[in-house]
């Protein structure tokens, strides 16, 4: 059982001002290979795992940035940590439906 939530915004820096947006499908794309439960909101993704590992897709986030020519990337990191009762998207958001 996981026994974290993290939440993460990454902001790639550019140059130039130009969009930020391939790099963002960037980052996303390294959520998804690393076989962790996410979803994909406007504003945040949000994954679940043990922290260990989830901190550790945060770091390869960052270090894909620079190795794709980012000056650098600021992230905003939001973690929920139960190591008892562990954590689960799927627990927390079970009284809200998908409808739309």
């Amino acid at each position: 059982m996981a026994n974290a939530l993290l939440s993460i915004q990454m902001i790639p820096k550019t140059h130039n001002g130009e969009s930020v947006i391939p790099y963002v499908d960037q980052a996303i794309a390294i959520i998804k290979q690393s076989g962790l439960p996410y979803r994909v909101a406007p504003m945040e993704t949000t994954m679940e795992g043990d922290l260990p590992e989830l901190l550790q897709v945060v770091q390869q986030m960052h270090e894909a940035m620079i190795e794709v020519g980012c000056p650098g990337a600021l992230s905003q990191i939001k973690i929920s940590y139960n190591p008892i009762a562990g954590a689960s998207m799927d627990r927390l958001l079970e009284k809200y439906p998908d409808d739309k």
